[in-house]
């Protein structure tokens, strides 16, 4: 299998209701869309094209959130919005919280972000990115008539390990997980965990070509063989009780 990985300039900040199906066919790279492309898009432009965006200015923090800025040198209107966006604390340490998002997420300040955005604003994960996913996907259709995979990407951290890699947190149109249990290795026995989180994997291929300040905010991969099915985001979700770090 040779896979191709595309980038696609967007020469606009998007704002909130802009066409993102249009922006990805204008756009300066010419991208030719072709059925069974496969598109990773920031959860980025996602968040400001739905007016995920708040402004600190409007916030005004509790007295929890006052005092875990106050303890970490952190602005507590960032940590309300923290607070605000997650459905529990997973642990807080020496400033960094890492919580479970209302979408039921892992991940360090429930998504709340305050890069890429005007100073004095953050963007909030999409309600929804599977939702989000689907709409473009269909958008995508209605102007192409091409019928391509459309995932939403964003930055975590791993607990395994240093450094960040994109993975999923919305999709449309593929399967987010391979499942090998009950293959057959190459010496012949019998796999019994192995899955892989292919929509994982295609997100953090995407970030080598993507960047942080390329103005590269979605790819396309091609050649890549998926099984098309109708999955969802919460199939990558660990229950609890499987959880070792919760």
């Amino acid at each position: 299998m040779s896979l191709e990985i595309i980038p696609v300039k967007i020469d606009k900040e998007i704002e909130q209701n802009d066409d993102i199906a249009e922006l990805l066919l204008s756009s300066t790279s010419k991208p030719e869309i072709k059925d069974n492309d496969i598109l990773i898009v920031t959860q980025k432009i996602i968040s400001k094209q739905e007016g995920r965006i708040v402004q600190l200015s409007t916030i005004t923090p509790s007295l929890l959130a006052t005092g875990i800025g106050s303890e970490y040198g952190k602005d507590p209107r960032v940590i309300q919005k923290i607070l605000d966006e997650s459905k529990r604390i997973v642990r807080l340490n020496n400033g960094v919280i890492i919580s479970e998002t209302i979408q039921g997420f892992v991940c360090a300040n429930a998504g709340v972000d305050e890069s890429n955005v005007k100073q004095g604003y953050v963007t909030l994960l999409p309600k929804d990115a599977n939702a989000s996913a689907q709409k473009l996907r269909a958008d995508i259709k209605k102007k192409t008539g091409k019928n391509v995979v459309v995932i939403i990407s964003d930055t975590f951290g791993r607990p395994f390990r240093m450094g960040q890699t994109n993975c999923a947190i919305g999709l449309s149109g593929i399967s987010a997980i391979s499942n090998y249990v009950g293959t057959k290795d190459t010496f012949g026995r019998t796999l019994h965990v192995t899955e892989i989180a292919v929509v994982d994997e295609l997100c953090s291929a995407s970030e080598l070509v993507m960047g942080k300040s390329l103005d590269t905010p979605i790819t396309i991969i091609r050649n890549y063989k998926f099984n098309d099915s109708n999955s969802d985001i919460r199939d990558l979700l660990r229950s609890k009780s499987e959880d070792l770090f919760r």
